[in-house]
């Protein structure tokens, strides 16, 4: 009887853990790599999740899947990623350190590769990567199976799929999906560089740039022509940092 008793248990234990389809699939499947279907037509990259079929699929077979809740990932440092509004109708992403990449905050699908080894006293859970606080998890994959290694249930932190939330025309599909792609691997720290605050840095250097080229073009003028132009000048538009 003990030993029935610990097999139920066993059994227990394994269904809370186990993934539903379509995450289990999310965490596990190649994105970006040529579709095998449409390998000779271009941006033919899978870079969409159909979360019905649980599969990658490409730009070109999105009419297949049109009336099947799709989800865009997109890539950096050559790593998957899924912006955090997308990624939050699906799953509870608390204590998953989000990265703020030209103005969009992503998080990253699997753990990462560590380029260096640092001393930190928060890290994450699962892999050990140098966070910032109160995050506990690098990645969606490293939450999701700490959480299954202490056999928590799973149910818990995932969400009903809303069709309406995952729509083919909700999807971007010209080219933005690449969100700067670069050669080297960066730490959490280099990958924040990409934020509100550096646009602002750019955008003073930018207008420090415009003063200077204005004020050489006004000594290069004779001074009763500067009264002039200052009298007739109107007020420029403020400078607008460009959306990406």
């Amino acid at each position: 009887m003990v030993r029935d008793g610990e097999e139920e248990e066993e059994e227990m234990m394994m269904m809370i853990a186990t993934k539903p389809a379509w995450l289990e699939g999310l965490m596990a499947e190649t994105f970006f790599s040529s579709c095998g279907i449409h390998e000779t037509r271009r941006k033919s990259e899978k870079n969409v999740f159909c979360l019905l079929c649980c599969l990658s699929v490409c730009p070109h077979c999105l009419p297949a899947h049109r009336s099947h809740p799709l989800l865009q990932v997109r890539r950096y440092v050559y790593h998957d990623v899924v912006r955090l509004s997308d990624l939050e109708k699906l799953i509870d992403c608390s204590y998953v350190q989000p990265y703020t990449i030209n103005g969009a905050k992503v998080i990253f699908i699997n753990q990462r590769p560590q380029s260096r080894a640092k001393v930190s006293s928060n890290v994450c859970f699962t892999c050990d990567r140098i966070l910032q606080e109160p995050f506990h998890f690098c990645s969606l994959s490293c939450k999701v199976d700490y959480l299954s290694y202490q056999g928590d249930d799973l149910s818990s932190i995932l969400y009903r799929i809303d069709e309406s939330d995952f729509t083919f025309e909700g999807l971007r599909m010209d080219g933005h999906d690449q969100l700067g792609e670069m050669s080297t691997m960066e730490d959490a720290e280099d990958i924040m560089v990409i934020s509100d605050e550096s646009e602002q840095g750019n955008n003073s250097h930018k207008k420090e740039k415009k003063k200077n080229k204005k004020k050489k073009q006004e000594n290069n003028y004779l001074p009763g022509m500067v009264l002039s132009s200052l009298g007739n000048r109107r007020k420029g538009a403020p400078h607008r940092a460009p959306f990406s």
